[in-house]
C-alpha cells in the first residue's frame, strides 16, 4: 500500500494519480479525515495516560473516570485504524508521471512491432481444430470431469510445455536468475501484503474457506514474500528469481469471452520473474525483463508486439507496465502473451521487504518488478496457429526442436 504519511503530504498528488487511473478521488478525502481523526483520539489518549500515572492513590474517583476515558478512546482508536487499513488497501499504486493517460485498453500505446505477420497462401486452421485433429488438447473431456475453461493437454503439446520450461530456463539461469518452484496457495494477509485481495480482485481469486488460504493466480503472487520482512544487503541486488507454477483464476470479468479453448481458463501453468532491486535502478531493471521476454519470443521466431499500458487499464499494484503480444493469424489480432510491471515499493512495503544501503547502513523498501517469461498454455496456441502448414501439419520451431526430437507434429 501507499505510505500515509506520504499521503498525508501529497494529498493533490494521489489525487492526479487516481484520476489519471479514472478513479474516485473522494476516497482520498476520507482517509485524510480517518487519519486526522485517529491521530487526535491517539494524542488525547496519551495525554490521558500521563494524566493517570500524575494521579495518587486518593485519586480514586478521577482514576475511575480517566480508565474509562482511555477504554473508551481506545476502542475508538481500534475502529478507526481497521477502518483506516481498509481504505488504504483500496488504493492502487501511482502510475509514473509519463505513463500514457487513457480510459482502457483501446488507449494502450504500441511501442513497436517485431516480426512479419504470419500470412498463407491457404485458409488457415483455428488452433483448436488441428490441436483436435492430432489430439493434443480435449477440452470435451476436461468440461465432463472439472466444467467449462479447463482442458487436458495431450501427445506433442505436453512436449511442447516441457520444451518451452527448457528453453526458458536455458535463456535466463545465465543472467543469475534462481530457479524457485513456489507454494500455489497463499494466506490471506499476505496476498493482501502483495496488494492482490483488494475489493476489485477478490472475485479473480479461489478461497478456500476451511484451510483459510487462497489459490494464487500468478508465481509472483508467492515469489514476492519470499523476502516477507526481510533486510537484504545492497550487495546482493538485484536479486532475481525465475518462478514455475500452475495458476488459477476465476476469469470473474470474462463472462463470454475466449469460452472455446484454452486461451482463458481457470488453470494455466507460467513462468514468471521477479526482482528486487534499489529503488534507483528499477526502471532499469524493467526494460532489462522486457528484453529478456523478447529474447524468448524472437527465439521461438513468434510476431509480436510491444504495448505500453495505459494509466486507465494499468495493473493495481504497477507504476509501469508492458505488454507483450503474439500475432494470432486466425483471429487477425494480437492477444497478450506477457506481462510486465514495476510496482517500485509499493509490493514491498505490504510485506515489509528492505535493503540496508552500502552507504549509510540505513534500511529502506526495495522497488519490486514482476514480468512473465513464458505463459505457456498461450505459447502453444501461438505456435499452432503460426506455423501450421498447408497439409495441416505443424511446424516445430526450430529453437524447440531439439527438445522434442522433430521437427513436425503430424
Amino acid at each position: 500500500m501507499l505510505d500515509i504519511k506520504f499521503i498525508r503530504e501529497n494529498p493533490e498528488l494521489i489525487k492526479g494519480g487516481l484520476s489519471k487511473r479514472g478513479l474516485d478521488i473522494s476516497i482520498i478525502d476520507k482517509i485524510l479525515d480517518t487519519d486526522f481523526k485517529k491521530r487526535k483520539i491517539l494524542t488525547e489518549t496519551e495525554e490521558l495516560r500521563h494524566k493517570q500515572k500524575g494521579l495518587n492513590k486518593d485519586q480514586i474517583k478521577e482514576a475511575k473516570e480517566i480508565k474509562s476515558q482511555i477504554k473508551k478512546g481506545e476502542d475508538s482508536l481500534s475502529g478507526l485504524e481497521l477502518e483506516l487499513d481498509s481504505l488504504l488497501k483500496e488504493i492502487p499504486n501511482l502510475p509514473f508521471s509519463n505513463v500514457p493517460v487513457g480510459k482502457d485498453e483501446n488507449e494502450n500505446v504500441v511501442i513497436k512491432e517485431v516480426g512479419e505477420k504470419t500470412k498463407f497462401a491457404f485458409k488457415p486452421k483455428d488452433y483448436l481444430e488441428i490441436a483436435q485433429k492430432f489430439d493434443l488438447i480435449d477440452i470435451s473431456k476436461a468440461a465432463k470431469v472439472a466444467g467449462s475453461r479447463f482442458g487436458y493437454l495431450k501427445n506433442e503439446a505436453v512436449l511442447l510445455e516441457f520444451a518451452l520450461i527448457k528453453l526458458t530456463f536455458d535463456i535466463l539461469l545465465p543472467e543469475n536468475f534462481i530457479s524457485v518452484i513456489p507454494p500455489v496457495m497463499i494466506k490471506p494477509e499476505v496476498y493482501q501484503g502483495m496488494g492482490r485481495l483488494s475489493e476489485s480482485q477478490k472475485e479473480e481469486r479461489y478461497y478456500l474457506e476451511k484451510d483459510n488460504l487462497y489459490l494464487i493466480g500468478s508465481a509472483e503472487h508467492t515469489l514476492g514474500p519470499l523476502h516477507l520482512d526481510s533486510i537484504l544487503k545492497e550487495d546482493e541486488l538485484p536479486k532475481r528469481y525465475l518462478g514455475f507454477s500452475t495458476c488459477f483464476r476465476k476469469e470473474a470479468g470474462s463472462y463470454g469471452k475466449d469460452t472455446r479453448g484454452i486461451l482463458r481458463v481457470h488453470q494455466f501453468d507460467k513462468m514468471e520473474m521477479f526482482s528486487f532491486v534499489q529503488p534507483e535502478n528499477s526502471e532499469k531493471e524493467h526494460q532489462f525483463l522486457l528484453e529478456m521476454q523478447e529474447k524468448i519470443m524472437r527465439a521461438l521466431d513468434l510476431p509480436y508486439r510491444v504495448v505500453e499500458i495505459c494509466t486507465g487499464d494499468i495493473g493495481f499494484t504497477d507504476a509501469r507496465q508492458y505488454d507483450i503480444e503474439a500475432w494470432f493469424p486466425t483471429q487477425n489480432k494480437y492477444r497478450e502473451t506477457h506481462s510486465c510491471s514495476n510496482t517500485t515499493d509499493f509490493q514491498a512495503r505490504g510485506i515489509n521487504a528492505k535493503y540496508r544501503r552500502n552507504s549509510d547502513g540505513k534500511t529502506e523498501f526495495v522497488h519490486m518488478l514482476n514480468a512473465t517469461a513464458i505463459a505457456i498454455g498461450r505459447t502453444i496456441i501461438a505456435i499452432i496457429e503460426n506455423c501450421q502448414q498447408k497439409d495441416g501439419t505443424v511446424k516445430i520451431p526450430e529453437v524447440l526442436q531439439k527438445y522434442l526430437g522433430k521437427d513436425l507434429i503430424s
